[in-house]
């Protein structure tokens, strides 16, 4: 005999993944006089689950949005990395309240440092 058991979605997570961006942050004057190319990978964690079975916009967070939010953080300078990922956790968490959690990492592509192929990163995780 089969046993129907109803399916439970345990988890809800939107990525948005290798989002290229030119941006002025850094330390050195350099830095933020010429620019430079940034990374952001993203995972937000969702609270409501709806969206899987009703198939409604309403029940979950257009990544075009969250594109736009992160564009927005990216052309304001900072100094640090650490920085931008906090400004860019903030708004997001403010614009979209089913959002959980977020993971963020903000990668410059070629820090000046010396090296071909080096890059640098900062990963912030925030729960509300």
């Amino acid at each position: 005999m089969c046993f129907k058991k109803k399916m439970k979605i345990t988890s809800y997570t939107i990525e948005l993944q290798d989002i290229h961006l030119y941006a002025r942050h850094g330390v050195l004057e350099q830095e933020t006089a010429v620019g430079a190319w940034f990374t952001i990978n993203t995972k937000l964690h969702i609270s409501d689950h709806s969206c899987a079975t009703t198939d409604a916009i309403e029940g979950t967070v257009s990544y075009a949005d969250v594109y736009e939010l992160i564009k927005r953080e990216m052309s304001t300078p900072s100094k640090l990395l650490e920085n931008v990922c906090h400004r860019i956790i903030t708004a997001l968490f403010k614009q979209f309240e089913i959002i959980e959690q977020i993971d963020i990492t903000l990668r410059k592509d070629t820090p000046p440092m010396g090296g071909d192929r080096l890059s640098a990163a900062v990963t912030l995780q925030a729960k509300r």
